[in-house]
């Protein structure tokens, strides 16, 4: 077997796949399986901007994990890549100096191994949801399957799958829509396996989890008649912290009133009021459209959302921690949500008491995705049905990194291989004796 190895370098954290594939089968499909995901200790690479150096030390233990488990003679042709988004999207906005000084100490870092490393990127927002399309859609069958007669076909009566992704810093929207896509800006084209492949994606930034309830806390402030106390109706009832402004305002999606005193603290209290917390989080997006436009949100151009969606990352994890992964009806999920944000902090420390680092943070998230996805991308309780939290599919984490290899290794020719098919050899004795008589 051939082994792959890709870093999805994300704006919280690092994570490194490991992925095997018999080398005769390489323009086959579902064959690349995952091996190993190992998370790399500490926060994301482009937290490290003010120690580079700091960034490549940090992959060095999931890299000698890859060591123990690729075979040391397949090492060194072994394709190696390290995909950066959203949080390096925004550090080379902030600073770019230092965005490649951290790439730079990255490839040091990658460089020192054995293998075939083939360059640290940032994706583009477009190329992330693209290639978590591909990721689904590969791992699900539905671009090209091994049939019965054994040869890969075309699933003739299979859908293709949307993609729903929840990062950190932003979140993606990939989907085949019915109809055509009228913004070119939101459009990618692909051929796969002989088929054309027409697809509407959009990748918002500034709307990943992480930052938008970040934007959601110094509004807050921002709407508070004393500025270093700030009342949290996402936050259950009883929960207190102290923040710094230089925390809040740490990032360029964060915009302070004036310039803030970095070393003034500020009380955060949770009031749990679900109500108010999903008023204050539907302020963070504008929901107009122009005339005679459909749209998503912010103006950006949506065409209606249309069959079945995988949702991952973000919208899996806190899903699941409210155990709504089970295809439940949008009412049970919404009284599910105001249930929990209901409860105060002492109860939910005591229901769970290995979540704390989180737990505050679980009511704001499920009102956020919902928000998301019923007003921003303009879901409803027909369609809510058709989104499938989960992780994996096919045993294989979901996301950009296993699309993103398959199409930089060329494991997904542009094109199906055409079947040379011989003459039956009574053919070939009809057409040798009629060219003998020809010439006679």
């Amino acid at each position: 077997p051939q082994y792959g190895l890709v870093f999805d370098a994300g704006s919280t954290h690092t994570a490194l796949y490991i992925y095997r594939w018999p080398a005769d089968k390489e323009n086959g499909t579902g064959i690349v399986s995952q091996v190993e995901a190992c998370t790399v200790s500490g926060p994301g690479i482009s937290s490290y901007a003010d120690d580079p150096a700091g960034a490549g030390t940090s992959l060095k233990p999931c890299l000698d994990k890859a060591m123990e488990i690729v075979p040391a003679e397949q090492q060194r042709e072994t394709p190696t890549y390290l995909g950066a988004t959203a949080g390096m999207r925004l550090l080379r906005e902030q600073n770019s100096t230092k965005a490649e000084q951290v790439f730079a100490e990255v490839a040091k870092a990658i460089g020192e191994y054995p293998v075939d490393f083939r360059g640290a990127r940032i994706l583009t927002g477009n190329e992330e949801g693209s290639f978590s399309w591909i990721t689904v859609n590969y791992l699900l069958e539905t671009l090209v399957k091994f049939s019965f007669a054994e040869k890969w076909e075309h699933p003739r009566e299979t859908e293709v799958l949307g993609a729903l992704d929840l990062g950190g810093a932003s979140t993606q929207i990939t989907f085949q829509p019915g109809v055509t896509i009228e913004d070119k800006n939101t459009s990618v084209f692909f051929r796969l396996y002989g088929t054309n492949y027409s697809l509407y994606t959009h990748s918002p930034l500034l709307y990943g989890q992480t930052q938008a309830l970040k934007r959601l806390l110094a509004a807050l402030r921002q709407g508070s008649p004393l500025p270093q106390q700030i009342s949290h109706p996402c936050y259950p009832k009883g929960y207190q912290e102290n923040i710094t402004t230089a925390d809040l305002y740490d990032s360029p999606c964060v915009h302070a009133p004036s310039t803030p005193s970095p070393a003034q603290v500020l009380t955060v209290t949770g009031t749990g009021d679900p109500a108010a917390c999903s008023t204050a989080i539907q302020k963070l997006f504008n929901f107009t459209c122009g005339a005679n436009r459909t749209c998503g949100f912010n103006g950006v151009y949506q065409p209606p959302v249309r069959g079945q969606f995988f949702a991952f990352a973000g919208f899996y994890y806190t899903f699941h921690f409210l155990n709504l992964t089970s295809q439940q009806s949008l009412s049970d999920v919404n009284s599910t949500v105001q249930t929990f944000c209901k409860k105060n902090w002492a109860e939910l420390v005591e229901t769970f008491p290995q979540e704390k680092g989180y737990l505050h943070m679980y009511c704001s998230m499920a009102v956020y995705i919902l928000t998301l996805l019923l007003d921003g991308y303009k879901f409803n309780e027909y369609t809510w049905s058709n989104i499938h939290f989960s992780q994996q599919a096919a045993n294989t984490d979901i996301g950009w990194t296993l699309g993103f290899m398959l199409n930089f290794t060329n494991m997904i020719p542009t094109e199906a291989l055409e079947h040379v098919k011989g003459h039956q050899p009574s053919l070939w004795a009809g057409a040798v004796s009629f060219i003998v008589l020809a010439i006679v």
